[in-house]
């Protein structure tokens, strides 16, 4: 099952506020929202995805432990991009300064900004298409490095601001590059 589009345009435009309290309101539905307006609805992961998903952000959160560079963030938190998409990538991190430079109601509800770091994860019920084509809205938006991770295929598709996208085979790790100073990602536990 693919995320399903619901253009409510041509009835209603959704603010800030209603976006969000329609979330809060149902919070056992995962919600984007793109560019044009339309919402998205999510479908869950299943079992080996969210499994990949949680060994992910655990290594993501014990670097940033170490290093307090910034703030690490799961699949459930959505941003509110500079083009006026939310999106919810599985694992995003941020500055600190970039971070303590929001209010207290900016941290609170949906950040408005985009990560320095976005990670996507593809599960059985995402398309490639659909999750290639946020990776270039991630980035024209502001993300500086983007990994996009397909264990079907075992590739990794690396974008970074202002470069082409780089497709890479079964590595056996990722570096954070000049983003995520010091941080490896082993892989090992992707490609089982």
């Amino acid at each position: 099952m693919t995320a399903i589009a619901i253009n409510l345009n041509p009835i209603i435009q959704l603010t800030d506020n209603q976006f969000y309290q329609l979330c809060r309101e149902n919070p056992e539905v995962k919600f984007e929202r793109n560019a044009e307006g339309k919402l998205l609805i999510m479908p869950p992961t299943g079992g080996e995805t969210g499994n990949r998903n949680i060994e992910i952000a655990a290594d993501f959160v014990i670097w940033n432990r170490q290093t307090q560079l910034g703030v690490c963030f799961d699949s459930s938190t959505c941003f509110k991009l500079p083009n006026g998409a939310n999106r919810s990538p599985d694992v995003a991190w941020i500055k600190k300064d970039r971070w303590d430079a929001l209010t207290s109601e900016q941290k609170e509800k949906f950040p408005p900004l985009a990560p320095d770091f976005v990670l996507e994860l593809m599960s059985p019920s995402d398309t490639l298409r659909e999750t290639q084509e946020k990776m270039p809205e991630y980035i024209d938006n502001g993300v500086k490095l983007g990994w996009l991770i397909n264990p079907k295929t075992r590739q990794v598709e690396i974008y970074r601001l202002g470069q082409p996208v780089e497709i890479l085979t079964s590595p056996p790790q990722l570096s954070g590059e000049d983003v995520l100073l010091g941080f490896i990602l082993n892989l090992s536990i992707i490609w089982i």
